[in-house]
């Protein structure tokens, strides 16, 4: 918060401020014991009839009346991070985006259209990296036109949370109706300390997904194009632990780009969870990825899996940012 020369509080924000990242101080509650005060830290994406809308990292939008506010600041657009690699979002989105390729995609401007036959929200998603040259509601509505043609929702997937994010896109598809249905957060490590837990002999290491690979992905369903989604990448690598009755104990798959190993389909057999088996996978994994170059990891993680965010952070992984998928609305068949 800021100070004034003789100690108080001030409210140094004004309505060209919006696009910032702010902290903001109000009152959240009169009572006989006094007022009570709620903080809040985010980038104001609207200010307007008095009331300021502010997007918090994870994505959650919060209301303040500019009545109450006792005190406002413009604040560093990231604070510093303690671990882990440098990164901004646009490198990570692309990375991201590459780790995970669509069968089809068009650009749209500096948009990214992306379609798997349905395949994942992320690979069936427009991923909007910059100007799409269109005023915006022409280009969402070449977007539902692209996605239409192939019988598929359009999404959307704008994100929150860091450097070169994308919190005004998010509040301007809100107010277009557009509904976010799932978010998730991308975490990310140095690479070497993964690479340095115990190894394990079992796990077996492929340039592609084998049938006992797939049997413990089945419950996503594999198709034609999943495995095209599967498989695409600058360097893909599948990791297996055998089991019983020949479906794996456990499975992952990485994907070497540049400095960046990127992390997904780890799964580990219910009955066989908390033996060490998802580090085991991920551990042999970042040894090929750091024989191939690269010095950092990445993954994604969707909100609520308690259990991964716990394996994760042990392994040395922390939040980079959160995105989220937006569906346009339906049309109004009157």
């Amino acid at each position: 918060m800021e100070f004034t020369a003789s100690g108080r509080l001030e409210v140094r924000l004004t309505r060209a401020d919006v696009g910032k990242r702010v902290s903001v101080r109000r009152v959240s509650e009169e009572g006989p014991a006094g007022r009570k005060f709620t903080d809040t830290v985010g980038v104001l994406t609207s200010w307007n009839d008095d009331v300021l809308l502010i997007t918090r990292r994870t994505g959650e939008r919060v209301s303040v009346d500019a009545a109450t506010l006792v005190a406002g600041k413009v604040v560093p657009a990231e604070p510093a991070r303690r671990r882990g690699p440098a990164a901004t979002y646009p490198e990570l989105a692309r990375v991201a985006s590459r780790g995970w390729q669509p069968v089809e995609s068009e650009r749209l401007g500096e948009w990214e259209l992306r379609a798997a036959a349905g395949f994942t929200r992320r690979a069936n998603s427009v991923l909007p990296a910059g100007d799409p040259g269109l005023p915006l509601d022409a280009a969402l509505e070449r977007v539902r036109e692209w996605y239409g043609a192939r019988g598929l929702p359009a999404y959307v997937q704008a994100a929150t949370g860091a450097t070169g994010t994308q919190e005004l896109l998010c509040a301007e598809l809100e107010a277009r109706g557009w509904r976010r249905e799932v978010s998730a957060e991308l975490w990310i490590a140095a690479l070497a300390p993964l690479a340095d837990a115990p190894d394990d002999p079992r796990v077996v290491l492929s340039r592609t997904p084998g049938d006992a690979w797939l049997e413990r992905y089945q419950r996503k369903g594999v198709s034609e194009v999943a495995l095209r989604v599967l498989r695409a990448g600058p360097s893909v690598w599948f990791a297996t632990v055998p089991g019983e009755g020949g479906v794996p104990a456990a499975i992952g798959r990485c994907v070497v780009d540049g400095r960046w190993a990127g992390f997904a389909a780890v799964e580990v057999d219910p009955a066989l969870r908390r033996q060490g088996l998802a580090t085991a996978v991920m551990t042999a994994l970042a040894r090929r990825a750091l024989d191939e170059g690269a010095s950092a990891a990445w993954l994604q993680v969707e909100d609520g899996n308690a259990g991964a965010h716990a394996l994760y952070a042990h392994l040395g992984f922390a939040p980079h940012h959160t995105y989220h998928h937006y569906r346009a609305p339906e049309r109004d068949s009157r």
